[in-house]
């Protein structure tokens, strides 16, 4: 649980800024949807009456839901994909808008050598749904409900979603069946899905669910059961009758888990009029180099347009984009290559930048299909390039620091403080668990993500002081002393002058989140610090609801004789290293001190090299490799790097408090 202040919860019902202005707030201690019984048991109910209603198995019914919005109703609010409640029905047309990732006007290039002469804005478009992901107009002829209903009552919304599998059964083998096994067709279409082998996966899962079962309890406090039935056996069959286009699994070429439904949508590696190119660079990783980091990112517009902007040469890169209605998947540039995505080069040479769509502060929560799909092709990378699991090596777009101080401020902030690291990180099979204990000197950041609601503020851009809608955050917030009413930290990178962070969701000067790994500074009652960027940082931690675990590891702090060293945003090599035709490259220290007595959690150890491609050519290419030895740290939200030489390593827990 957060500080008090933090715990309040707001509710907001109609549209968000992407879809509309918001409507209404009210406190959530005030049952709003006064539709719903809220006892535990009651959406479970909801489930079994809507199934007996429209004659669709529950078991089908509930794995579907689970599949979509892991039987959350999120308070009426919209999915990244512009689907609502329990069922995920679909409702209005994306509006993308003018910026890729939001507040920061980066260079995704991120390579002061090259700066890419590239256009960062979107022009404002509407892309128009599927009939296919448009799903309530018709959800509401059936049942009779109407949409504004169904969108933030969750019981109708489940009534909503078994009439249109029930529908959907019945135009594909005219009657509806008691038997699990014969739902196969009609739940792939209800993915959305156009091709087949996106719908195959999604109707995969949710017979691998009912085969295995599932209780989990809801944010708002639903115990739901699913139970186990290892004795179905679907009906595969039915998928061919859907006419849905190429029926093979992959793309030929496409670097992909053979189970998911991947295309290839290539960018365009191209010259441009004034001697220019775009929108990557041609490599031969990870012989070239090795890949270290596996970035996660939103889209900030609708899938098309994302897939429009991929394939600009005048525009940046990616390499895999997702789309949130069915975790659908589409490879953009090989992974021997280096995307343009991250803002930093040299991140971006040791890297693999995958692009979620959604939204960082509108809209509200990602889809579970989409989740899956993310960690299957993750960890899928991770497996093929020897990348650790961890919130070292990956990272979200936020983590990575700026190249040099001038750049600090404009390093964008997606995937935001809404992606549920704790979920993403039990699906890479990775689970955040104690490695210590009190002694051990180092915490994982670790909230309760339902509950931690931190209220943060600008996610409506016509409301910018306006709260954002409640909702669950892996973000945890640091103060200047142990109690909520002290100002939150300095980042002198985002604010020169010294002034506080504020609690606006683009603002990652005073926060952390699920996974990141800190050195511990003190203990005062409920509360805990940790350094970070240079002060204590203190975040509510009481014993039954703590906010972090205990670790253990390495960390760092300066040498004796050193009153304070630098940090890096890149681990780039000595001039010496640099051979007569390459610009040397100067080591640039950004603007924060790291102080003698603090100490920061290492990640890893990384290679001091410089990637050399300024030219369409790749026989021009060169790599630089180093003798400099760097750390990478966990020194704020951001990762930072510092040199081997200033420092002494040591376990956690030696000379922790």
């Amino acid at each position: 649980m957060v500080a008090p202040s933090f715990r309040r919860r707001l509710l907001c019902f109609g549209a968000l800024s992407l879809l509309a202005t918001t409507a209404a707030c009210t406190d959530v201690g005030e049952d709003v949807r006064q539709h719903e019984n809220r006892d535990g048991s009651a959406r479970q109910q909801k489930f079994a009456a809507a199934a007996q209603e429209f004659g669709v198995p529950e078991s089908v019914l509930l794995a579907v839901s689970y599949l979509e919005s892991r039987w959350e109703d999120h308070a009426g609010q919209p999915s990244r994909a512009a689907g609502y409640g329990p069922m995920h029905l679909t409702d209005a047309p994306w509006a993308s808008i003018d910026s890729h990732h939001g507040d920061g006007e980066e260079d995704p290039r991120g390579d002061d050598a090259r700066p890419a002469p590239l256009s960062h804005r979107i022009e404002a478009e509407a892309s128009a749904m599927e009939p296919e992901l448009h799903t309530i107009d018709r959800a509401a002829e059936l049942t009779g409900v109407d949409t504004a209903t169904l969108r933030i009552n969750p019981a109708e919304n489940i009534r909503g979603g078994a009439a249109l599998l029930a529908q959907y059964q019945r135009e594909l083998t005219g009657t509806v069946s008691a038997d699990p096994a014969g739902w196969y067709g009609a739940v792939a279409r209800y993915a959305g899905s156009a091709d087949a082998a996106t719908a195959r996966h999604f109707a995969d899962e949710v017979y691998a669910l009912m085969t295995s079962g599932m209780t989990r309890a809801t944010s708002d406090g639903h115990a739901i059961t699913l139970d186990a039935h290892p004795e179905v056996q679907p009906d595969t069959s039915q998928l061919g009758r859907l006419g849905l286009r190429s029926s093979s699994q992959n793309d030929d070429g496409v670097e992909c888990p053979d189970e998911l439904g991947c295309e290839w949508i290539p960018a365009p590696y191209q010259g441009l009029s004034g001697g220019g190119y775009g929108n990557h660079d041609l490599a031969a990783r990870p012989d070239s180099q090795e890949i270290r980091y596996i970035i996660i990112h939103d889209t900030e517009a609708s899938y098309a347009t994302t897939l429009r902007l991929v394939r600009d040469p005048t525009y940046v890169s990616w390499h895999y984009s997702l789309r949130s209605s069915d975790g659908h998947i589409a490879q953009h540039v090989d992974t021997r290559d280096v995307a343009w995505h991250a803002g930093n080069w040299y991140t971006n040479a040791k890297s693999i930048g995958l692009e979620h769509e959604g939204f960082a502060a509108q809209g509200t929560w990602y889809t579970e299909a989409m989740y899956l799909s993310s960690a299957k092709l993750v960890r899928y990378l991770a497996e093929r390039y020897d990348i650790p699991l961890d919130r070292a090596h990956i990272l979200g777009h936020d983590n990575v620091p700026g190249i040099t101080p001038a750049k600090v401020a404009g390093m964008h902030w997606d995937p935001g403080p809404y992606w549920d690291w704790d979920h993403y990180f039990e699906l890479l099979h990775a689970p955040f668990h104690p490695t210590g204990d009190l002694h051990s000197g180092l915490v994982t950041i670790k909230p309760d993500f339902a509950s931690n609601q931190p209220v943060f503020i600008g996610c409506n851009a016509n409301l910018p002081s306006a709260p954002c809608p409640a909702q669950g955050s892996s973000s945890v917030i640091l103060h200047a002393a142990p109690e909520e009413s002290a100002p939150l930290l300095q980042d002198i990178g985002l604010r020169p002058d010294g002034s506080p962070s504020t609690m606006r969701i683009s603002d990652v000067g005073s926060r952390v989140d699920t996974g990141q790994q800190y050195a511990v500074a003190d203990r005062s009652g409920d509360w805990t610090a940790i350094w970070y960027l240079g002060q204590k940082g203190w975040f509510y931690d009481p014993p039954r609801t703590r906010n972090a675990v205990w670790a253990t590891g390495w960390v760092v702090t300066p040498k004796p004789d050193k009153p304070w060293i630098p940090v890096y945003g890149r681990a780039y090599p000595e001039p010496e290293a640099y051979p007569a035709n390459v610009p040397v490259q100067t080591i640039v220290p950004l603007q924060y001190k790291l102080l003698a007595g603090q100490r920061y959690a290492v990640g890893f150890s990384p290679e001091a090299e410089y990637y050399r491609a300024v030219t369409l050519d790749p026989a021009q290419h060169v790599v630089v490799r180093g003798e400099l030895q760097y750390h990478q740290i966990q020194f704020g939200h951001r990762v930072a790097y510092v040199l081997a030489d200033d420092v002494v390593i040591q376990p956690s827990w030696y000379g922790a408090p």
